[in-house]
């Protein structure tokens, strides 16, 4: 089995990328998807974001308020750090499970997990080929602006609240430029997954 870690910043276009690789026959695991099972209504991740940030942040169905949540946590690091122990133990430990269980119905699997973090927490040693999608800050600011109606100010401090592209570049093995248009991005996601056949059937021979 080979695990590809895909990261880069937010609005770079990673699940663009992730749903390209998953539809030429990657097993896909989303971190997104997961943080979201395990925040669920009751969950234990639930119980400690509200124990650390109240029942101010819940909507009436008992709900997170992601949007309120998201504005408190990137506008203080310490609140931002504060959360991830809420919520990353827990990920961790469905997203273990689920490679697990790849491993054991799929041993030739090749696994995109698409980690926002991936770098940030360190697990760049818990996946076999680092994958970082890139696109300049000021086209993220505006994929922000654009796609999630998040004002300028608050798509910079988002922004702001995470770790600088060039650095999770350096720890890459490979960098999807995702500037162009879908056209381009589709051709380097078609030459990276060739890339990424030899390299598991190079790991399969070992």
């Amino acid at each position: 089995m080979l695990h590809v870690g895909l990261t880069g910043g937010i609005a770079s276009g990673k699940s663009t990328v992730a749903a390209m690789l998953e539809e030429r026959g990657a097993r896909l695991i989303d971190f997104d998807v997961l943080a979201h099972e395990v925040e669920a209504a009751g969950r234990p991740a639930w119980k400690a974001i509200v124990a650390a940030f109240g029942e101010d942040i819940l909507l009436p169905d008992r709900t997170l308020d992601r949007a309120k949540l998201g504005a408190v946590v990137f506008s203080d690091p310490a609140k931002l750090r504060l959360l991830n122990e809420c919520v990353h133990p827990h990920v961790f430990a469905e997203w273990e499970r689920r490679i697990a269980a790849i491993r054991k119905s799929d041993p030739r699997a090749i696994v995109v997990s698409d980690i926002p973090l991936l770098v940030e927490v360190g697990m760049e040693d818990r996946v076999d080929v680092i994958v970082v999608v890139h696109v300049t800050p000021a086209e993220q600011i505006e994929r922000l602006e654009r796609r999630n109606g998040v004002p300028r100010e608050g798509a910079a401090a988002r922004i702001a609240a995470q770790m600088p592209i060039d650095e999770k570049i350096a720890a890459a093995d490979y960098v999807i430029d995702n500037l162009g248009t879908l056209e381009q991005t589709k051709r380097q996601v078609a030459d990276l997954w060739e890339r990424l056949i030899a390299r598991e059937k190079e790991t399969a021979s070992v």
